[in-house]
């Protein structure tokens, strides 16, 4: 009995360091920016009515307290999209330096057409991509 009373508060010790030796990897978001976006792959520029494509944009953090937060995904009209990337900015302690992040945009068209899609590259600057649906 003696030996199960030492190996359960030994677990439990241990439980109570695990927890509080946890660090807080999670900061404050301060305030969201948009990000330009640098680069956009697209595999494949002609797809199929209802098939799914994922669209994928680049954007580089000049630290790590900045990181993706979402999109401005509009419907200009019924075959133009505008994508303007946004970033979250967090009071935390934060490695300086640039990296660059992806993230997608997952399309999938509902009607046949040519779509062009214009991503937010800072200024009046936009890259334009076209993908043709059959």
């Amino acid at each position: 009995m003696k030996k199960l009373l030492n190996v359960g508060f030994s677990v439990l010790l241990f439980g109570g360091l695990l927890v509080s030796c946890n660090d807080d990897d999670y900061h404050t978001i301060e305030s969201i920016d948009k990000i330009k976006i640098d680069s956009v792959k697209i595999v494949n520029d002609t797809m199929d009515v209802f098939a799914i494509q994922s669209i994928k944009t680049y954007s580089t953090y000049p630290s790590q307290c900045e990181g993706f937060y979402g999109y401005d995904y509009i419907y200009n009209n019924n075959l133009e999209r505008t994508v303007t990337s946004y970033k979250y900015i967090t009071n935390g302690p934060c490695t300086q330096g640039n990296y660059v992040g992806a993230n997608q945009i997952n399309f999938s068209p509902q009607r046949k057409g040519t779509y062009t899609f214009k991503f937010w590259n800072g200024g009046n600057n936009w890259i334009t991509k076209t993908i043709v649906v059959e």
